[in-house]
């Protein structure tokens, strides 16, 4: 099998999208299909199945991932081999803000493990500009919260979202947020469970930035939701179980489909499984409140 076609193939399953498959691979989307065409001739199987504008696997396309990911895998670890000696440019790693303390520096100490020579550059955003990002090939790797229904990216560890502050007086009303952007998973529970709950609360400040938000929480003015991996010195979870449940999330490791020469599919895996044996825990909160 064509190589560049299961890379298209797997950027397809990581994306969901033909579009960012495209983009990702520096290709149109019509030669991406030509792709997917020859895949399917080569297997003698459907591997897509549409229901109007949505394009799904078929059984037959969901177990070729498997294959397509160790071939990918294989192929990537003997070029690292031969080109190992080679000085290559920076690794661009990605990781949003609020994994900048927890995750990120064990994967960094996982990759300089296995490389040692090699350079690395970190860029701090959010995951969809990350994944905006890893599309126009600015990133080369990045640390994400795993989009809902997708099977992007190599597991880190299952996270649950907490709420927390730094000091607030939780029987104001009405309280007060401080949240990520709207396109945190956290924000959209946060803010849906509250109108569910008719709890009078108000939006006092978002921001992309964690550093941001964990200063304005520590000043003791409001609260926040966010994942428990990236909660730090002095800030307090909340065990109050009357506030909106929030849901549990995925950390992953991504690798851009054109993969940086020393760093491939094969060399996720192995620090995806190394940072899950390692086991390692979030840094444990200051103190723990009553309910309210």
């Amino acid at each position: 099998m064509d190589i560049d076609a299961l890379r298209s193939f797997v950027a397809f399953v990581d994306t969901g999208s033909f579009t960012r498959a495209a983009m990702q691979t520096y290709r149109s989307q019509s030669a991406i299909s030509m792709q997917m065409k020859k895949l399917e001739e080569e297997t003698g199987q459907a591997l897509f199945s549409k229901s109007g504008r949505n394009v799904a696997l078929t059984e037959r396309g969901q177990e070729l991932v498997s294959y397509a990911r160790r071939i990918l895998s294989l192929h990537d670890e003997a070029i690292s081999h031969f080109k190992h000696s080679v000085q290559h440019r920076p690794l661009i790693v990605g990781c949003p803000d609020d994994y900048a303390e927890s995750v990120l520096p064990d994967v960094v100490a996982l990759i300089r493990d296995k490389l040692p020579q090699q350079t690395i550059k970190v860029v701090c955003d959010c995951s969809t500009q990350l994944r905006l990002m890893m599309d126009q090939g600015k990133v080369d790797v990045a640390i994400l919260t795993r989009a809902p229904d997708a099977e992007e990216g190599y597991l880190l560890k299952h996270d649950k979202g907490v709420w927390v502050h730094g000091g607030q007086d939780m029987n104001v009303t009405p309280l007060p947020l401080v949240l990520y952007e709207p396109d945190c998973k956290f924000h959209s529970a946060a803010i849906d469970g509250m109108e569910k709950q008719a709890r009078a609360y108000t939006l006092m400040a978002s921001s992309s930035s964690a550093t941001a938000i964990k200063s304005i929480l520590k000043r003791g003015i409001g609260i926040s939701a966010m994942a428990i991996s990236s909660v730090s010195a002095g800030l307090t979870i909340l065990q109050d179980h009357t506030l909106p449940p929030l849901p549990a999330v995925d950390i992953v490791l991504s690798v851009a489909p054109v993969p940086h020469p020393a760093f491939g599919a094969h060399l996720a895996a192995i620090i995806s499984t190394a940072f899950q044996q390692e086991d390692i825990a979030p840094k444990t909160p200051e103190k723990v409140l009553a309910p309210l």
